[in-house]
C-alpha cells in the first residue's frame, strides 16, 4: 500500500452467476483527500464501495486486493431507510453508539455527555434543529433528514475512514452546499473520503481524484477539473454534456449502458407502453380525450386547508392547491413537509384535516378505504425506491401485480404489460427477472415509475425520482416525462424534487418552508422573479466547497401566493 493511502483496491473482480459487477477496479484513499467514483447506475460504484467494508452480494466470487484500516469505516447509504431501525427513535439510534465512548466517565456525568455527543453530531450532520428530531421513528422523517441522521451516526463513531453513498441525494440546494462544505471540512480534519454520487456538481465542488465507471470497469481518471475540461472517454463526455444541457450536443455519440438507457431515448415507448389496452375508468377516475383537456378551472385534484400532524406536533400548516393536468412542482427544504402533503394526498397519511378532492370528489384518508378505481387515479413513486419492493421477489412478478390489482389485467397477461412500460424505461431481459437486491437503486427508481404507469393514473406522485441517476438517465426521464404530459394532457405529474431542472419542467411550483406555503406561481416566474428570499436560495444554490456549513436563511417573512 502506498505509503500515505489508508486504504487501497487492487485489481478488484466481483462476480455473481458468471457476471461481473466489478472488473479490476484499483483506487486508492488517502487521508485529508476525497476520492470520488462516478457513472451510470448500476456500473458498480456501491459495490466498489461496500467492498471496502467487506460487503458483498450473497455468493459472489471475489478476486483481487482489499487493504483497509483497521480503525472503524463510516457507510452513509444512499437509501437510508434500509440501516434505520424502523422501531427505535432517533435519540436511541445515537444514544447507543454515544454511550460506548463514555464508559470511562463517572456514571453521574454520562447522561449529559452522551446528550452533547448526540447534539453535536446532529449539528455537524447539517441537523441544527436535530434536538426536535430526536423523539421521532426514521419513517416521520423526510429522505434527507434520514440521510443526515445516518451521517450523524458515522461521525458518532470517530470513523477514519468514510464512504458516502449519494449523500446529496434528495437534499435541497442549501443542504446540499452545506453538506458540501461539512464533507470538505471532515477532509481537512484528516478524514480519507470516498464519494459515489451522480451530482457532478458536487462532485466537481469537493473531489480531488475523480473515477468514472462503466459497466464495472474505471474507464477514466483524473483530477475534476482537468476530466471537466479534457475528456478523454465517450462516456465521460457524455455524462458532462448531459449535465450541462437537456439535450446532447451535437457531436456527441448517445451512448448508454444496456443496465440503465438502452430504451429512453423518446416518449413514444413508454406512451405505447400505458396505452395498450383500455382505460382503466369508473368513480374518480374520469377519462378525456386530448381534443377537450381539462383546464386550471377544473383541477384533477383540489387541496383544500389540509393540516397535517406527526403525533401532536403540527408538520404541515393550512395549505391550500389546486392541481391542474400539466406539471406541479413542489420544492422546499428537507423537512420541509413536501413528503408529508403527498403521502396525504396518497393515503399514505391520514392523520390530517382538510379535504383532499379528486374531481371534485372527497378522497377517503385512507388508501384502505379507497376503492380500486380511486388507488389507481392517484399513484405514488417513492424517494426511497428500495423500500418499496420485497426483496424476495423478482421485479417484474411486483410491478405486474399493478395490472393485475388495480386494473384487473389476468394474471397469464399482465407480465407481458409490465415487461412492455419496464422495456421502455430501460430496464428489460434478465435484469428485470432479477431480485430487488440485484438492481442498483437508480434501477429500482425506474422500475418504481413502471408499477406506477401501470395503474394508468389521473395522479402521479413523484417523489425525488431523479435523484439517484445519472446525469444522462435523468435527462432521459425528463425527456420521457415531457413526452408523457404532452400525449396524456388530462394527467397531473406532481414532482417533488430538489433538482432545479427536473423542477424546470413544471407549469407551476409552489414553495413550502416549515410546514407553510409560503409562495406558488409559473415556474418561470418564480425562476426568474422570486418574491420569497428562500425561492430564490432553493433554485439557484450551487455546491461551495469552500463554504463554511451555516444555518439557512430566516425562514420568516410572510407568506406569497399567485
Amino acid at each position: 500500500m502506498n505509503a500515505t493511502a489508508i486504504a487501497r483496491l487492487q485489481d478488484l473482480r466481483v462476480e455473481t452467476g458468471g457476471r461481473a459487477l466489478v472488473d479490476g477496479v484499483s483506487l486508492q484513499l488517502v487521508p485529508g483527500k476525497i476520492t470520488a467514483l462516478i457513472g451510470a447506475s448500476g456500473s458498480g460504484k456501491t459495490t466498489t464501495g461496500l467492498a471496502l467494508l467487506h460487503e458483498y452480494p450473497p455468493g459472489a466470487v471475489v478476486t483481487g486486493e482489499v487493504n483497509v484500516p483497521d480503525a472503524l469505516i463510516g457507510y452513509v447509504p444512499q437509501h437510508p431507510a434500509t440501516v434505520l431501525n424502523p422501531a427505535r427513535p432517533v435519540a436511541a439510534l445515537l444514544q447507543d453508539i454515544a454511550r460506548t465512548q463514555v464508559r470511562h466517565l463517572p456514571r453521574r456525568a454520562r447522561r449529559s455527555a452522551v446528550r452533547h455527543r448526540v447534539l453535536r453530531a446532529l449539528d455537524r450532520a447539517q441537523l441544527p434543529d436535530g434536538e426536535t428530531l430526536l423523539h421521532r421513528y426514521p419513517h416521520q422523517l423526510s429522505g434527507g433528514q434520514q440521510q443526515r441522521v445516518v451521517l450523524a451516526q458515522a461521525l458518532l463513531t470517530g470513523a477514519t475512514t468514510l464512504i458516502a453513498d449519494e449523500p446529496t441525494t434528495g437534499q435541497d440546494a442549501l443542504t446540499k452546499q452545506q453538506i458540501t462544505a461539512q464533507l470538505a471540512a471532515l477532509a481537512r480534519q484528516g478524514l480519507a473520503i470516498l464519494l459515489l454520487s451522480h451530482d457532478l456538481e458536487v462532485v466537481h465542488a469537493l473531489a480531488d481524484d475523480v473515477h468514472v465507471m462503466r459497466a464495472g470497469r474505471i474507464v477514466e481518471s483524473g483530477p475534476p477539473e482537468e476530466l471537466r475540461l479534457s475528456p478523454r472517454h465517450p462516456w465521460t463526455r457524455e455524462l458532462l454534456a448531459a449535465a450541462d444541457s437537456a439535450e446532447p450536443p451535437d457531436g456527441v455519440p448517445a451512448h448508454r449502458d444496456a443496465a440503465t438507457t438502452d430504451a429512453v431515448t423518446t416518449g413514444a415507448a413508454i406512451t405505447d407502453a400505458v396505452t395498450t389496452g383500455a382505460a382503466t375508468t369508473g368513480p374518480g377516475t374520469r377519462r378525456r380525450s386530448p381534443a377537450s383537456p381539462l383546464t386550471a378551472q377544473d383541477p384533477v385534484l383540489q387541496v383544500r386547508a389540509l393540516t397535517a400532524r406527526h403525533g401532536r406536533t403540527t408538520v404541515l400548516h393550512p395549505t391550500d392547491l389546486l392541481l391542474p393536468p400539466g406539471c406541479t412542482a413542489v420544492v422546499g427544504r428537507s423537512g420541509s413537509g413536501k413528503t408529508t402533503l403527498a403521502r396525504c394526498l396518497a393515503g399514505l397519511h391520514r392523520t390530517y384535516d382538510g379535504e383532499v378532492l379528486l374531481d371534485g370528489a372527497a378522497l377517503p384518508r385512507s388508501l384502505r378505504d379507497r376503492t380500486r378505481e380511486q388507488l389507481a387515479a392517484v399513484q405514488y413513486v417513492f424517494q426511497d425506491a428500495r423500500s418499496a419492493f420485497d426483496e424476495h421477489r423478482p421485479v417484474l412478478d411486483q410491478v405486474s401485480r399493478t395490472a393485475i390489482r388495480l386494473r384487473k389485467v389476468p394474471p397469464p397477461e399482465a407480465p407481458a404489460d409490465a415487461e412492455r412500460i419496464l422495456s421502455s424505461l430501460g430496464l428489460a431481459g434478465d435484469l428485470i427477472r432479477r431480485k430487488p437486491t440485484e438492481l442498483s437503486g437508480g434501477e429500482l427508481q425506474r422500475a418504481a415509475l413502471a408499477r406506477a404507469l401501470l395503474a394508468r393514473p389521473r395522479v402521479l406522485l413523484c417523489d425525488e425520482i431523479t435523484s439517484g441517476l445519472d446525469t444522462v438517465a435523468r435527462r432521459n426521464l425528463r425527456t420521457l416525462l415531457a413526452d408523457l404530459l404532452r400525449t396524456h394532457p388530462d394527467l397531473s405529474l406532481v414532482l417533488i424534487t430538489h433538482d432545479r431542472d427536473t423542477a424546470a419542467l413544471a407549469t407551476r411550483t409552489a414553495v413550502l418552508d416549515n410546514g407553510r406555503l409560503v409562495e406558488q406561481g409559473p415556474t418561470e416566474q418564480l425562476l426568474a422573479d422570486p418574491r420569497h428570499p428562500l425561492t430564490a436560495a432553493l433554485l439557484r444554490a450551487a455546491p461551495d466547497r469552500g463554504a463554511t456549513p451555516s444555518a439557512a436563511p430566516s425562514d420568516a417573512g410572510a407568506a406569497h401566493g399567485t
